[in-house]
């Protein structure tokens, strides 16, 4: 089983297969609006700037279930992703990464690289590094800085070639 084999929702409620992303890096983020890490969404834009194309793509999902952070919309925050950060890389649905209803993807993820606290997502902005094969490869921590994520982005894309 790979990430390819899921399908997540985008923004307006349309079925996405990750299987679309088959040959491309992922840099799998869940994110909030009202969090004190918001502001990674700049440095989210510019690994999107920096290497998105046909082999690199940034995806995030929303998540309200870190002390109410992400509590708009989906369209409140695609506007609000847009508008504040200029934000290109798709923004899902709003989801539950941790708990009985957390989405199948997150599941997959917990299990393949879990962190500290085990089999949770500790907070907004973990980030997982998938390859093109859909393998999860490196498990970030919220604080872990976008740019720190780089050069492990830039040896994955070289070692693809």
């Amino acid at each position: 089983m790979s990430v390819h084999d899921f399908t997540v929702t985008a923004a307006d409620g349309e079925p996405v297969s990750l299987s679309e992303y088959a040959g491309k890096a992922l840099l799998i983020v869940n994110t909030a609006s009202k969090c004190g890490l918001t502001p990674q969404y700049e440095g989210l834009e510019k690994l999107q700037h920096d290497f998105g194309g046909e082999e690199f793509t940034v995806l995030g999902f929303p998540c309200n279930q870190f002390a109410g952070q992400e509590p708009g919309s989906n369209e409140d925050i695609q506007q609000f992703c847009s508008v504040n950060y200029g934000v290109t890389f798709p923004v899902m649905a709003k989801i539950d990464v941790n708990g009985r209803n957390a989405d199948p993807l997150y599941k997959f993820l917990k299990k393949a690289k879990p962190g500290l606290l085990g089999s949770t997502i500790k907070w907004n902005f973990t980030k997982f590094l998938v390859d093109a094969e859909g393998d999860v490869v490196k498990r970030y921590a919220p604080q872990d800085a976008p740019d720190t994520i780089a050069p492990d982005i830039e040896a994955l894309l070289k070692s693809a070639d």
